[in-house]
């Protein structure tokens, strides 16, 4: 249904935004540090619930309103963009905060665990603009069923998440060792993270809407 070009586009496109530091990443990588790789995994399955919340809310929603206001494609386009450039300033502002500087957290229990990853991601700004803005630019209805192609980018996104997640999650003692360490490539990948966010957000801009 979506074609490949696309489908690999959005994946880069969700790599890259899992890479930006944001709620879920802090919050995973404080509670590993804190509490241990265990607690950190447990914590990421809770993320992963909330994905599956906005995947769904968007599905649904986007279905109703392509159908019901062909404009709405054209104003997400702008607020994705304006999103995308609040991410790249937010990466190379003056004393931006690089998430592996934990926050101190006290030890939970599983269930906890589990309920904080959900809300922390429920509640993340960055995953809902995400699902609203950047999804609709690779959904288009002459492909067919909305809800179909948003299920089916969700699933990827998702998948994509989790895994560098999981990676980040179980790697983030050594991860945080070596950028103590290494300072420059710390700093040098906040420039690259917004030079390319940047980029993403004026093509987003000039691009056309395909299919159309």
């Amino acid at each position: 249904m979506i074609p490949l070009p696309d489908l690999l586009l959005f994946t880069a496109a969700a790599f890259l935004l899992v890479l930006t530091p944001g709620p879920n990443m802090i919050y995973l990588i404080s509670r590993s540090l804190c509490q241990g790789r265990s607690a950190g995994v447990i914590s990421l399955f809770g993320v992963v619930a909330g994905f599956l919340v906005h995947m769904f809310a968007a599905a649904i929603g986007l279905s109703a309103l392509f159908l019901a206001v062909p404009l709405a494609y054209e104003v997400l386009k702008y607020v994705g963009a304006l999103y995308l450039l609040w991410l790249a300033w937010q990466a190379v502002k003056p004393g931006a905060r690089s998430p592996f500087e934990p926050k101190t957290l006290p030890p939970d229990s599983p269930r906890k665990l589990l309920l904080m990853g959900f809300l922390t991601n429920l509640l993340n700004p960055k995953v809902a603009v995400f699902y609203l803005s950047i999804f609709p630019q690779f959904i288009v209805v002459e492909r067919g069923s909305v809800f179909l192609q948003s299920i089916t980018l969700g699933f990827t996104q998702i998948a994509v998440s989790f895994t560098v997640n999981l990676a980040i999650t179980l790697s983030a003692a050594h991860i945080a060792s070596w950028f103590a360490r290494n300072p420059f490539w710390l700093a040098l990948q906040r420039y690259v993270m917004g030079f390319v966010l940047g980029a993403l957000a004026i093509k987003l801009v000039l691009e056309q809407r395909r299919g159309v």
